[in-house]
């Protein structure tokens, strides 16, 4: 586990190093062209010319060294203007790979500084389910036109992969693969492997089907190699094998390689006939992609945003949660309004009601994060949200009864009061009590209206146990203490 670790600092460094030596030679062609250009010399235009290609040369040098993912992350960390610099000094047969890299936000800015010939040829170069995952974001010119392009068979995978939905097995599914047959022996299987270029990455099994493509079992690459190869391969392969179907969520498929420690897992129809197969490192990709998504839904954001995204296009990324969040804190100060009398009078009640509000905010948001787990999980369903109901209700009330006492003691070293302790200690249990059951119930109804459960959740809790908080902690005050 220590020399993961170690690889994986090491290979961050690198990135950095990399990015930062990416930022000086572009600070450097500034300054020397900057430099150049000040000198009124009849020989500007060739020394301008030789500077910038020397510099160009250095740069493009440095990117031809790097790994597709490498460049994609200098790419995000780059404002627009050198970033598309960096874009042009990419060789033109990389282009498809480090789209792939790249985050959508980033990669609408790239492509829109492409024309449609050079879009063709970048995809054109790219399997039918990597160009599936550009689609959504190509010109439906360029699309038509890589239709055209395609050999018969990858334009049929093509249109197989765009059919599902992003959540599905069937996004993710890989149709590069080796498939055998159950009646010849191993010595025939590793001869036909060696007339091939390469396998297929992440090649941990070969597939065994019938003439009419319908799975039998898996042949592990492994025993291929250490078995004699005068053994049929009906003898060594396996029939006990993970199958998933391209209409699965694919969040269950990214369990199922996790739970069973899976490199690849073939994806077959009704009738058992093999349609692809699904790799592990498009399930951490997903699942990358899924826990990224639900931070940021989290936080309001109806998307990923570009760092260095124009203004305007950031404004509308961020603005109706922020509009809901301002609507919210106008009716949490009216609630506050209401016992303006009540805070005149106890003026210790404006210092103690954040501790109420933020308290409970947090144990709503707790709440809140266990629920959209499950749920993604597949963990929860309607016969279990009664028993999770009440087990959070009581969780919340001994939580609420800890920490109201907590700040029921602190009100009182503080104010001398045993009736405004009291009052400090009902007011939490209260409003962490009713963060337990907003907490379950906001995201259990979206996921049934069939939204998001996490998008906007942490907003919306906070925002309601905030007024809430006010509310119980103020009413409580005026009732008891005034």
């Amino acid at each position: 586990m220590a020399r993961t670790n170690n690889h994986n600092d090491h290979d961050t460094r690198n990135l950095q190093e990399n990015l930062q030596q990416v930022v000086h030679l572009l600070s450097k062609h500034r300054l020397v062209e900057g430099f150049v250009k000040m000198q009124e010399t009849p020989r500007y235009e060739l020394v301008n010319s030789l500077v910038h290609k020397q510099n160009l040369a250095e740069l493009q040098n440095l990117l031809d060294k790097l790994h597709p993912a490498d460049i994609a992350y200098i790419l995000e960390a780059l404002p627009l203007k050198e970033r598309l610099m960096i874009w042009d000094l990419v060789k033109a047969d990389r282009d498809g790979e480090i789209l792939l890299e790249t985050s959508d936000s980033v990669r609408e800015t790239l492509i829109a500084a492409m024309n449609s010939g050079e879009l063709v040829a970048a995809t054109g170069q790219l399997d039918a389910d990597e160009i599936a995952d550009l689609a959504p974001d190509l010109p439906r010119n360029v699309l038509n036109d890589l239709f055209q392009t395609l050999p018969t068979e990858e334009r049929e995978q093509l249109r197989s992969a765009m059919s599902y939905p992003e959540d599905a097995v069937g996004a993710l599914m890989d149709f590069d693969m080796v498939t055998i047959r159950k009646e010849v022996t191993l010595e025939v299987v590793l001869r036909y492997l060696r007339r091939l270029e390469e396998l297929p990455d992440q090649t941990d099994q070969l597939f065994v089907v019938d003439r009419d493509e319908r799975l039998m079992g898996v042949l592990p690459v492994n025993l291929l190699l250490v078995n004699n190869p005068d053994t049929k391969v009906s003898a060594m392969m396996s029939t006990k094998m993970v199958k998933l179907h391209p209409d699965d969520k694919a969040q269950q498929a990214t369990h199922v390689f996790e739970r069973y420690n899976l490199i690849t897992a073939p994806v077959v129809d009704m009738n058992d006939k093999l349609l692809g197969r699904v790799t592990v490192n498009a399930a951490m990709d997903f699942n990358r992609e899924k826990s990224e998504n639900k931070a940021l839904n989290l936080a309001g954001l109806s998307e990923e945003e570009d760092l260095f995204a124009p203004v305007w296009k950031s404004v509308k990324n961020r603005w109706v949660w922020l509009a809901i969040n301002l609507i919210t804190a106008f009716i949490a100060s009216r609630v506050i309004g209401a016992f303006e009398g009540s805070i005149e009078k106890l003026v210790a009640l404006a210092a103690l009601m954040p501790i109420i509000a933020g308290i409970g905010g947090n144990s709503g948001n707790q709440t809140i994060t266990m629920i959209v787990r499950a749920i993604a999980l597949g963990q929860l369903n309607a016969s279990k949200a009664n028993k999770l109901f009440a087990k959070e209700i009581v969780v919340s009330a001994v939580n609420g009864i800890i920490c109201g006492s907590a700040a029921g003691l602190f009100a009182f070293l503080i104010y001398h009061s045993i009736s405004l302790s009291v009052v400090v200690t009902m007011a939490m249990a209260l409003n962490l009590l009713l963060a337990a059951l907003l907490g379950v119930l906001i995201p259990l109804t979206l996921h049934k209206l069939g939204r998001d459960p996490a998008k906007g959740s942490s907003v919306i809790i906070t925002a309601i146990t905030d007024s809430g908080g006010f509310f119980i902690f103020l009413g409580l005050a005026t009732i008891l203490l005034l």
